[in-house]
């Protein structure tokens, strides 16, 4: 039996009817890309070329909000007055950690503390 082949495919990635690439699809390549590289200084370069300095900043607080989240020592309005983040912000980080797994969480603790 003949196995069906998706018609929008380039290199067996498949791709939307208009013959782009998905963004679920560049999301994976990037998220491939970035284990390619071992040096920290070699992803800083990587990052620089792919994000703005604000697209940084925003990923940079973010990282803080949830290190402070999973270490559990201060508040949520301390660490907004810490970090000078808005308590949405801080909202948005807790609410996503409800709902990671118990194995990312555990990883989290371990490499955030």
């Amino acid at each position: 039996m003949k196995k069906k082949r998706d018609k929008y495919t380039c290199n067996g990635v498949p791709l939307h009817e208009d013959g782009k690439e998905s963004i679920e699809n560049g999301w994976q390549g990037f998220l491939e890309l970035c284990c390619k590289i071992k040096a920290p200084e070699d992803l800083d370069r990587l990052f620089g070329l792919f994000l703005t300095i604000e697209e940084k900043e925003a990923l940079a607080a973010r990282y803080l909000i949830i290190k402070a989240l999973v270490q559990g020592q201060l508040t949520q309005r301390k660490i907004a007055e810490i970090h000078q983040v808005s308590i949405a912000q801080i909202t948005r980080g807790s609410n996503a950690l409800k709902i990671v797994g118990d194995e990312l969480y555990k990883f989290l603790e371990k490499q955030l503390k």
